[in-house]
């Protein structure tokens, strides 16, 4: 198949989520035998070559907005996309799926990765959360397929509009990094820090993992990986912590960020919203003992593989971090559970050949896979 993939900051990888999981699925399929395309934006991407891992790389402007990057460049891409006679086109994010009617105009196949429930971010302002809204609304009807990878955003889609949609989660490496470089240059030993990471937005809660850390008893230091282009003001509120323990990294990719991951005692995720955070899985599968916010989203992902707190009680974030502090059998525990979750339900092959399935039943093709559960009952109308 010829497929593309948009609607992202492009490859390599170097700011979240989406990027991550293109990085991740692209190549593999270039190995299964596909020819694959990778859209970038141009404020974003600085590789020069054509080819990344075997992924051809097409590199286009945008305008370098909060409200503007995203939908500009998908914009861009989908008219580019007109002369490339694709087979398949798989678009991210529900605020492009205005733009997900491009392709087919060329008789391309359009499957569209919702992600999560955007509109419930605190970062956007009223205009912006009427217009994930609304894209989200035009997501049921543009694509050929909705791709939703959590089954409680799968059933938000179903419930609120009938919709149907393909389940397919995101994925996480099994793997320990066996360098130390990272934790080097920020002055902190392995298995003696507890790690967060996230971008640094409200809704994603670092304030209260910042609160809560300071009144831990513990010689530990919390290790903040994360950033944001857009929320200053909160982020020096965050920095303005008095507790020498806390140690802000700012962005961390490739090694370093695998370093962190592979080192933590344990790892806290704290988000409110969203669907499979990437984050999490990587954690897991780092081998790490998850603090979760106690949100579908994550008992779905973790189930009782991991320790939970509730945001509605402002102590109990502390005393769940105490508690691992003070029981280490616990963390070694939790800490295998993790990554055998991984091993069955979320590692980036099995994503690979569930999205590989869904491209050629997209097409009408024939193939030699067995049926995967995930995408049956989605594609009778395509």
């Amino acid at each position: 198949m010829k497929i593309a993939l948009m609607g992202i900051r492009g490859i390599p990888a170097n700011y979240g989520g989406f990027e991550t999981f293109a990085e991740q699925i692209a190549p593999r399929l270039v190995e299964l035998g596909h020819d694959v395309t990778v859209y970038g934006r141009s404020n974003t991407i600085k590789y020069k070559e054509p080819y990344y891992k075997g992924v051809r790389l097409i590199i286009l402007p945008t305008i370098t907005h909060k409200y503007l990057d995203t939908v500009v460049h998908t914009f861009l891409c989908s008219l580019h996309s007109l002369k490339e006679n694709y087979d398949v086109v798989l678009s991210c994010n529900s605020a492009n799926s205005a733009f997900a009617f491009i392709p087919r105009l060329a008789g391309q196949k359009v499957a569209l990765n919702v992600d999560g429930l955007e509109w419930q971010r605190a970062k956007w302002n009223k205009l912006g959360q009427w217009f994930y809204k609304i894209s989200e609304f035009i997501a049921t009807f543009t694509p050929n397929v909705v791709v939703t990878d959590a089954k409680i955003i799968q059933n938000y889609y179903l419930q609120k509009y009938n919709k149907e949609s393909a389940f397919i989660p995101y994925g996480a490496p099994v793997e320990k990094a066996t360098t130390k470089g990272a934790l080097e240059d920020f002055g902190v030993e392995s298995k003696k820090y507890i790690l967060f990471v996230s971008r640094l937005e409200p809704e994603n809660n670092a304030h209260l993992v910042v609160k809560a850390f300071e009144k831990v008893k513990t010689d530990m230091n919390l290790v903040v990986v994360g950033d944001a282009p857009y929320s200053t003001d909160y982020i020096a509120n965050l920095k303005n912590t008095k507790d020498p323990r806390i140690i802000f990294t700012g962005y961390v990719f490739g090694d370093g960020y695998r370093e962190f991951q592979s080192n933590a005692y344990c790892y806290i995720q704290a988000t409110e919203v969203g669907g499979t955070h990437p984050a999490l899985l990587e954690a897991m599968g780092h081998g790490n003992c998850v603090l979760a916010n106690d949100v579908p989203e994550h008992t779905e992902v973790l189930e009782d593989a991991g320790e939970y707190f509730n945001t509605k009680d402002p102590d109990n974030l502390r005393q769940q971090i105490q508690y691992l502090v003070d029981n280490p059998e616990i963390v070694s525990e939790k800490r295998e559970m993790a990554v055998e979750r991984i091993r069955k339900n979320y590692t980036w092959k099995k994503v690979t050949k569930d999205y590989e399935l869904l491209f050629y039943r997209m097409l009408n093709q024939e193939i030699s896979e067995p049926k995967v559960e995930q995408v049956e009952g989605v594609l009778e109308n395509v």
